[in-house]
């Protein structure tokens, strides 16, 4: 098999697509090329080392960007260069784009697999994500094969409206649950670490620093409580740390918001933790909160798709990521309950999600593609 990877930035196929790659050379003889920008410099040593050939292709983000008529130029080449059994693309442009430009290869038999990992349009989503995502994803479902949905709200959508000759739900990426299940860490050692008093309350999030992610709702929210005992730590880089920074410091929270940058330490820092937050405007299904659930953290998470199907009231509290006081109300009803109960019904509930129960459906969508 000879099979393209696609997305919009390499670090989305290090961070999520490393056991597709396993499982695809596991089922036979193989070769596996990845497209995508080259986005690593700025995620603090990520490699990507386990594909065969790295293009770097300019796709942008943005729809709008001319860059990605030069992106659509080049996967027309690298198709035109090399014949692939499969192509699997992920990310909305990344997927758009290489969708299109590879209308003519499918035509000769080439596989066209889509893995969408949140749909930009969804239950509560501006306009403008409708207009402008909804009628990219409906058009492009028509070269599509198969159609990968990771949230139950997104799979009811594309059963629905989307024309792709096969529309799937599959769980997600998958998680090493053992990996997080089982971590040993001083727990005192790391929070010295971090300048976080012993007897403190961590809270913790992962995630870009973002809009979307809408970490201030959280900075907000622990102001409100007006405990001096709540520190406030995020694992993530991006265009946002120096306002986080500015909102802490206005709010009088300067020495308790840490903000970690790009870590590869997660699982010990959720070891450290008492409560996972997260306030995200939009998910497709978080690997982030699948690891704080394996972990055994209760969970605090903004009431969207994809979080709500992975966190139930016996493992955490949903608030809206637009209104502050539902975030203090979750955090303050959280604080107060049971956590073992909690950590226990999220470590079991997880076991649905995990990598090898991901690589089965996986294999099995692979298997059934030719």
């Amino acid at each position: 098999m000879k099979i393209l990877l696609t997305a919009t930035v390499q670090s989305h196929i290090c961070q999520f697509h490393r056991p597709l790659v396993e499982m695809l050379r596991g089922m036979g003889d193989c070769e596996i090329h990845v497209a995508a920008r080259d986005n690593l410099a700025e995620k603090n040593g990520l490699k990507l080392d386990f594909a065969d050939k790295v293009f770097d292709v300019p796709f942008e983000r943005s729809p709008f960007s001319p860059k990605n008529i030069r992106a659509y130029r080049e996967i027309k080449r690298i198709l035109a260069e090399n014949q692939y059994d499969y192509i699997h693309c992920n990310t909305p442009v990344g997927g758009v784009v290489t969708r299109l430009a590879a209308r003519k290869s499918r035509k000769k038999g080439t596989k066209v697999f889509y893995t969408a990992h949140g749909f930009h349009f969804y239950k509560g989503a501006p306009l403008i994500n409708w207009m402008l995502f909804y009628p990219m994803e409906k058009l492009c479902a028509h070269y599509t094969d198969k159609l990968i949905t990771i949230n139950q709200e997104d799979y009811a959508l594309a059963r629905k409206k989307m024309k792709a000759k096969e529309v799937l739900y599959v769980p997600g990426v998958g998680i090493n649950v053992d990996r997080f299940c089982d971590v040993s860490v001083d727990k005192l050692s790391k929070r010295r670490e971090l300048g976080i008093p012993e007897d403190a309350v961590l809270l913790f999030s992962v995630g870009e620093l973002n809009e979307n992610k809408n970490h201030q709702t959280v900075i907000n929210a622990v102001a409100r409580m007006g405990r001096e005992d709540i520190h406030y730590v995020i694992a993530g880089n991006g265009p946002k740390e120096e306002a986080l920074r500015q909102q802490a410091a206005a709010l009088g929270l300067g020495g308790r918001l840490h903000l970690l940058g790009y870590r590869r330490d997660v699982p010990e820092l959720l070891a450290a933790a008492d409560l996972f937050v997260f306030p995200s405007y939009r998910e497709g299904l978080s690997v982030a909160l699948m690891e704080a659930m394996a972990n055994g953290l209760p969970c605090a998470v903004s009431r969207i798709r994809g979080n709500t199907d992975l966190i139930d009231a016996e493992g955490g509290a949903h608030f809206d990521p637009h209104k502050v006081e539902t975030c203090v109300e979750a955090l303050e009803t959280m604080l107060s309950r049971d956590h073992a109960a909690m950590s226990a019904h999220n470590q079991q509930k997880i076991r649905y999600f995990s990598l090898q129960s991901v690589m089965e459906m996986m294999k099995s969508i692979y298997g059934a593609g030719s």
